[in-house]
């Protein structure tokens, strides 16, 4: 591999991608599997990063640690309308008004683990809302239950009528 313009081998821990621009093509694009035969890539997500209120204690104050995720369900190549139209539905109280899924996370100290936090919290959530409700089967009242019922409703129904029927001036 050449080295960069300062003469540094860019391979070395601490370099970052965006910096060199050599080590862009050598990213590998992750994918988040979120059904058996969808998965969408880490390309339509859209991170930020903000000042988190979690534990840190001074880096608090100086790190951008809190990271929020951007999901586009309605414009992502990866899902189909019925997808779509199924994760709008149910997960419509995390949407804002341009469809864009928001998840965020600053429960660690770290960037880099509150990204991954907010990436499998956004995996649990389309996986959650792309499972197929269970099929309801009719249940039957059964016959000994039903026949308590009853005899409570009229044990009360008794206790009720003695009430009326007494006199309450004497």
């Amino acid at each position: 591999m050449q080295r960069s313009a300062c003469g540094r081998d860019p391979r070395r821990i601490g370099w970052r991608l965006d910096v060199v621009p050599e080590l862009r093509s050598l990213t590998v694009q992750r994918m988040i599997e979120i059904a058996d035969d969808t998965s969408i890539g880490e390309e339509e997500l859209t991170f930020r990063t903000s000042r988190s209120g979690g534990p840190g204690g001074q880096n608090v104050n100086k790190l951008n640690t809190r990271v929020t995720v951007l999901f586009d369900v309605s414009g992502s190549p990866s899902l189909s309308e019925e997808q779509k139209r199924c994760i709008l539905s149910k997960l419509s109280t995390r949407m804002d008004r341009h469809g864009m899924l928001r998840i965020v996370s600053q429960k660690h100290r770290s960037q880099e683990a509150n990204r991954r936090a907010a990436v499998e919290r956004l995996q649990q959530l389309l996986q959650e809302a792309l499972k197929p409700a269970p099929i309801r089967r009719k249940t039957k009242v059964p016959t000994a239950a039903r026949e308590r019922r009853l005899e409570e409703k009229k044990r009360r129904s008794r206790i009720k009528s003695e009430r009326a029927e007494k006199d309450w001036r004497q």
